[in-house]
């Protein structure tokens, strides 16, 4: 058969390369639709890159996108994970977060251009199947536009702008009078359906997927009452090399400090340097070996650093962090999946993006990890929050649970067969024009 992956950013797609190769190996076509920027990190992995002429994601978010992440990264924390609010007070929440996700967010990620960039080479090489990352919603459009099967790769928590307000919205929907049941998403996709020419109308599966493959371990997903096809999370880290001194072990308890690549000094919602001379010099106070594996841009500022501390460009934290005590990061998926794989604690900062406090404390109930929002960051919170993961052993065996979890689950290539059942039931029997 015929698969299609689609991707918005280059660190999103090293998620899904290793079941892009399980299906090529397998046997199947596969093709990674992306826009220019990431055609390179697509054929680096040696999968097929398909060339979309859209803008990088980011040229498309506006002032109006970091004032909604300001006010949804705090609002949520009083909302609550699928709250049980009062039909009035909750429908005007649950619909006025609906009415910005859409235009601050979705609509801009998934552009017009990219959409029917995809949808017409969707239309010419007529995949059985189409794999998606959460946030490219683009990708369940052209599988429907096509008559194709579509599946969400799943890596991250189904909260925040994912599945958790979602599932409250049509809860409290449903208790509305019909002429006061709004909802932009689904207006949004159904004109961009007609748009296209397409058959089909907008259905909750274009959010889900018509099933999902999910990366997480059992006691970490949400049921949606959709098929899963479980699929162990491998690690990639896409052209890296291990350096000389990773071989030699530690002296100290070694913590791994890691903010991603897409957060630099000019973030806007928080003075990043602040933060991050705050966390190293709280670092310093432990008797600790720090690894800061920071990008450029996010070292341009720094104060010179004690010799406990070592800045590192880029180091594969598939390796790193076996070597490590516990990390400190910002809630990035294949970093928080990469210390659950290793079985390595972690100290998660909410707040930067759409990483939300309730994300955090959501994630707290797992025991392997704690969490601190940026907006009461402090340099003496922060070393609590590393001191007492790195002191309480309960963190650790929590942290190997999840590792055991892991383990247990199906391989990607152990996983293509389950998914070629699901392609054979759903996809449809005519392709579109």
């Amino acid at each position: 058969m015929r698969v299609l992956f689609s991707s918005l950013e280059g660190s999103h797609f090293h998620l899904l390369a290793p079941l892009a190769w399980a299906l090529r190996t397998a046997g199947h076509e596969v093709r990674a639709a992306c826009v220019p920027g990431v055609v390179e990190t697509v054929t680096r992995t040696g999968i097929t890159a398909v060339p979309l002429d859209s803008p990088p994601w980011y040229e498309g978010l506006e002032e109006f996108h970091k004032e909604a992440i300001a006010h949804f990264g705090t609002a949520d924390q009083d909302r609550g994970r699928d709250a049980d609010l009062d039909a009035e007070g909750g429908w005007a929440d649950q619909l006025g977060y609906e009415s910005v996700i859409v235009p601050a967010l979705n609509s801009r990620l998934n552009s017009d251009r990219l959409i029917d960039e995809l949808v017409a080479f969707a239309r010419h090489w007529q995949p059985d199947l189409v794999i998606w990352e959460t946030l490219c919603l683009a990708g369940p459009v052209a599988a429907l536009t096509v008559g194709a099967a579509h599946a969400r790769l799943v890596s991250g928590p189904e909260l925040a702008m994912q599945l958790g307000t979602r599932r409250a919205f049509l809860r409290l929907a449903a208790e509305q009078p019909p002429e006061h049941r709004e909802d932009p998403t689904a207006e949004w996709l159904d004109r961009t359906l007609e748009r296209l020419g397409a058959e089909a109308r907008f259905d909750e599966s274009m959010l889900t997927g018509q099933w999902t493959v999910d990366t997480r371990p059992a006691s970490l997903r949400e049921d949606l009452g959709l098929p899963v096809v479980p699929a162990r999370y491998i690690p990639y880290n896409g052209r890296s090399a291990v350096p000389s001194w990773l071989r030699e072990p530690p002296a100290r308890p070694r913590v791994c400090l890691t903010l991603g690549v897409s957060i630099d000094s000019g973030y806007g919602l928080w003075d990043l340097d602040t933060v991050l001379v705050g966390m190293l010099d709280a670092l310093a106070g432990l008797d600790v070996e720090v690894v800061a594996a920071l990008s450029a841009p996010q070292r341009a500022h720094l104060p010179p650093l004690p010799d406990t501390v070592r800045v590192v460009d880029h180091v594969p934290l598939h390796d790193l962090l076996p070597t490590c005590a516990a990390v400190v990061h910002h809630g990035g998926y294949q970093t928080k999946a990469t210390a659950e794989f290793h079985g390595v604690p972690q100290i998660l900062l909410t707040g930067w993006e759409w990483v939300t406090e309730s994300m955090g404390a959501a994630y707290e109930k797992q025991g392997n990890l704690l969490s601190l929002p940026l907006r009461e960051f402090t340099p003496d919170r922060f070393r609590e929050k590393v001191a007492a993961v790195l002191g309480d052993p309960s963190f650790a065996a929590h942290a190997r649970r999840l590792r055991r979890e892991t383990e247990e689950m199906p391989t990607p290539n152990e996983a293509v067969a389950a998914i070629e059942r699901l392609t054979a039931r759903h996809r449809k029997g005519r392709r579109g024009a």
